[in-house]
């Protein structure tokens, strides 16, 4: 199959989950150009199985494809577990609301787990829709793998940052990993210009894991240009991209990098986004990765705390509850 043509850089995986040194070297220098050049890159030879990823997009697809009273019966909840209607995600500084439904699930940790107990926001057990068990059983499939990717990925990382690798190790015992399948409806060509599948933004976390179907639409505001650039389905790849709690741990070395999604394709389009951050309580600090205490930008804050003010600052469901 021939690749399409982008200026994105493709990372190559392989032998990183064995802790292969040059593996790890060779990959840490590609994500250090990635990350400083462009913003965002694609990781292929990653090890998530692709009979995982079908059977999850399959199943995303049929879920969407429900009546919306259906869907309603998991409609999201406190804990930002199950499915997000339309209109209920705008990004800060956008106009309208996404044109997007999206289903959210994590680690799922019973009532009485400690961090629960202890009063962790966003954490808890997921809730799955009775009438459909397969979306649970493909989604509790693919939250375990692409987290494995996760954090080979953040091996490299941390090789990129020249820490020692397994620095974020430490940070990921208990990991706010947060899956959503989402669902973007077709866009007509005489949209309002203010009006997109995701509007820009930058992600909230650390890194970002996206497997997204052939259709298109998702467009990255390259870092060295600042002109929005394509980022096309590339078969066998994930894209990746830094978000603003990776930005800030790392003292603005990585910049996290605004991106969008305009479906104009005249089809439906579906992705899958796992947000693969932190322990809730993990401390982000410049200092930790290297830089003296007068050169760091931000002071340190807790990965959790972080997340959920960004949440909150964009899930219309969480402002009306707080009201």
């Amino acid at each position: 199959m021939t690749q399409p043509t982008t200026t994105i850089p493709l990372v190559d995986m392989q032998g990183v989950r064995e802790r292969d040194p040059q593996s790890l070297t060779r990959a840490g220098e590609a994500i250090r150009r990635a990350c400083t050049e462009v913003g965002f890159f694609y990781i292929v030879n990653h090890s998530l199985p692709q009979t995982v990823i079908d059977d999850a997009m399959q199943a995303a697809q049929a879920f969407f494809a429900e009546p919306l009273e259906r869907k309603t019966e998991v409609a999201v909840n406190k804990r930002h577990r199950g499915f997000h209607r339309r209109g209920g995600a705008t990004m800060y500084q956008a106009t309208r609301p996404d044109e997007k439904e999206f289903f959210g699930f994590g680690l799922d940790l019973a009532e009485d787990d400690p961090s629960v107990l202890a009063g962790e926001a966003l954490r808890g057990p997921n809730q799955w829709p009775g009438f459909m068990p397969e979306l649970q059983r493909a989604m509790d499939s693919y939250f375990l793998e692409v987290g494995r990717c996760g954090a080979d990925l953040l091996r490299a990382v941390a090789v990129s940052l020249e820490i020692d690798p397994e620095f974020f190790v430490a940070k990921y015992t208990k990991p706010l990993q947060r899956t959503q399948a989402v669902y973007y409806p077709v866009q007509p060509d005489d949209r309002p210009a203010d009006q997109f599948g995701v509007a820009p933004h930058t992600d909230y976390g650390c890194i970002t894991l996206l497997y997204q179907d052939a259709i298109g639409g998702l467009q990255v505001r390259e870092l060295g240009s600042e002109r929005w650039i394509d980022a096309p389905f590339i078969e066998g790849s994930l894209v990746v991209n830094v978000g603003d709690l990776l930005a800030r741990w790392s003292n603005d070395r990585f910049r996290s990098t605004l991106h969008r999604v305009i479906n104009t394709s005249g089809r439906e389009r579906y992705s899958i986004a796992t947000f693969y951050d932190p322990d809730y309580g993990a401390r982000v600090d410049p200092v930790d990765l290297g830089v003296s205490v007068d050169e760091a930008r931000y002071p340190p804050v807790a990965a959790g705390d972080y997340i959920l003010g960004r949440i909150d600052a964009s899930m219309s469901y969480r402002k009306t509850a707080a009201s």
